[in-house]
């Protein structure tokens, strides 16, 4: 089995805890979720203590699952940023009191790097020999185009406002629906005709600020709200299929890769695997138990710091176990990537 890790994520409101193995096999991906109150956004310290409250049970339960002992883990790997501040240090406060407690190595991860890996390696999963592909990650806290330069993941496109995920679930919370807004504004997509929303593509950046006010002002003004969540769907994830297909074109590869929790989404993984087709790419929609926020990517990036020299060693972790809000992807160092 090689060395296993567990993996603590608490960017933001899924707290999740995984056990991977070296080889890459996912023994375990434990997850909870806070839910806001109706009609508000997430709240950073109630999501950090709901974390607090579940985490030690979850902990339990992925050991269990994974039918691992306190003693047979040689690693463990928590979410070191970007996400909010609450919620992030009672991930690392619970990630290195366990790599004390059991003297191992702790391997702060950044959590955009984690979507990547995990999406590298459920790609190989599948026999796709993904080494260096154009990463179109899109989450409530993050939308970006990414891919691995000189080291490093570098942003070759962004939101130049709002992440996708959080524009959607703004929507939702706006016309009433549910949280998270992603399934429902899906669901509804299904039985609406899009509306004509702005689309904003620069380069290979986008904006989506406008096309919030626009659906919100269409959807007051009368229309249907099954054909403005169908706008804001079509508009959307064409304005983020041209950017990814911009990116890839401008970098020459043949290699696509969609990740994050809005990867889930049916008819933007349709979109992003139609393109790619046309180019004659491969394209790789990660599964959506591991798209989203979880543990196992966190733990499986951790086994990959750990084997390039990237852990804390024990008697290094309380001066050196932090947390990093604005962790950009292109801070954290790659030396284990080609490209």
């Amino acid at each position: 089995m090689g060395l296993i890790c567990v993996g603590i994520e608490s960017t933001a409101e899924k707290l999740g805890v995984g056990v991977v193995t070296e080889e890459g096999e996912v023994l375990a991906n434990e997850k909870a979720q806070y839910t806001p109150p109706p009609g508000s956004g997430i709240l950073p310290r109630e999501a950090a203590e709901h974390h607090s409250r579940e985490l030690p049970d979850l902990l339990q339960r992925a050991l269990d699952k994974a039918g691992v002992e306190p003693e047979e883990i040689d690693l463990v790997a928590y979410s070191q940023g970007p996400g909010l501040g609450p919620c992030l240090r009672v991930g690392a406060t619970a990630a290195r009191t366990l790599a004390l407690a059991l003297e191992v190595p702790l391997a702060p991860v950044n959590h955009c790097v984690a979507h990547v890996e995990i999406g590298k390696l459920t790609a190989r999963k599948e026999g796709l020999e993904f080494e260096n592909p154009v990463t179109l990650y899109v989450s409530g806290g993050n939308t970006q185009v990414i891919a691995l330069k000189s080291g490093r993941y570098r942003v070759f496109g962004e939101t130049l406002d709002l992440p996708v995920g959080n524009m959607i679930d703004t929507f939702a919370r706006e016309v009433g629906l549910p949280h998270p807004g992603g399934p429902e504004v899906e669901r509804l997509a299904r039985k609406g005709e899009p509306i004509e929303l702005p689309y904003a593509v620069r380069g290979t950046d986008v904006s989506f600020s406008g096309l919030l006010t626009a659906a919100l002002r269409a959807y007051e003004e009368g229309e249907r709200l099954e054909d403005v969540c169908a706008g804001i769907q079509e508009t959307a994830f064409s304005m983020l299929t041209e950017v990814t297909e911009r990116a890839a074109a401008q970098l020459g590869s043949d290699e696509i890769l969609l990740t994050g929790g809005v990867a889930a989404n049916q008819r933007l993984s349709e979109m992003i695997h139609e393109m790619a087709e046309e180019r004659g790419a491969e394209a790789h929609t990660v599964p959506s138990d591991l798209a989203g926020d979880n543990g196992a990517m966190i733990a499986w990036t951790g086994i990959l710091m750990h084997k390039h020299g990237l852990s804390i060693p024990p008697e290094e972790i309380p001066k050196k176990a932090t947390v990093r809000q604005r962790y950009r992807v292109d801070e954290a160092p790659v030396p284990w990537g080609k490209g």
